[in-house]
């Protein structure tokens, strides 16, 4: 089987993983972003859902979530832990999005949480216009940016706020957040892990 880029690493440690994403909140890990969430359910895409944390809280409030997760290791067990009628889980990946792109399919908000440091800066320029596809008019994209050393055996790649806004804004995408926060696990604190949390609405400033 051949092993999406970015993703090496997460198979080996999907226990590990599970253990320390599911200890932590929705409500903690997006504290700066929950404000631009949507109150009123939407089409939500979370892209490298990993444990399936994220896309059950936004289930849970009404949304129909498409969760991509390319890990078998992490997507198996995040179907079975997190079961759910309003959970569409998909095989794909960035940068091509292939299977997705290919439904046609627009959403009001796009997630894409610890993915976009995994992309070296071909696979960013590619990934920007296909994000850009997948949201709707007026609808936003969130990212959350891993900044600090990387953990043995990952694929990861120092990426600037600057950059990431430049390529938002030749896709129409307008930047409405830019804010580093601390990480939100002790270890990872101490270590220097930082993360970079981004926002674009699609179109016009609101």
């Amino acid at each position: 089987m051949v092993q999406v880029s970015g993703t090496e690493g997460y198979a080996e440690e999907a226990d590990e993983l599970f253990k320390q994403y599911e200890s932590i909140a929705f409500a903690d890990a997006h504290r700066t972003v929950l404000h631009l969430i949507p109150t009123m359910p939407g089409r939500v895409l979370d892209i490298g859902s990993g444990t399936g944390r994220d896309a059950a809280w936004f289930a849970g409030r009404g949304h129909s979530v498409v969760a991509v997760e390319p890990t078998v290791a992490m997507r198996l067990p995040a179907m079975a832990l997190h079961p759910s009628p309003r959970i569409d889980w998909l095989n794909d990946s960035l940068p091509d999005l292939a299977l997705l792109l290919s439904r046609g399919e627009t959403f009001d908000l796009v997630m894409l949480t610890a993915v976009w440091m995994h992309l070296d800066q071909a696979q960013r320029r590619r990934a920007m216009p296909n994000l850009a596809s997948l949201v709707r008019a007026r609808g936003t994209i969130i990212m959350k940016i891993r900044h600090g050393p990387v953990p043995p055996g990952r694929r990861m790649f120092e990426v600037s706020a600057e950059e990431t806004i430049n390529l938002a804004r030749m896709q129409g995408l307008h930047p409405v957040l830019n804010v580093r926060t601390e990480s939100s696990q002790e270890r990872n604190r101490h270590a220097g892990v930082s993360w970079i949390n981004l926002a674009f609405v699609k179109g016009k400033a609101p």
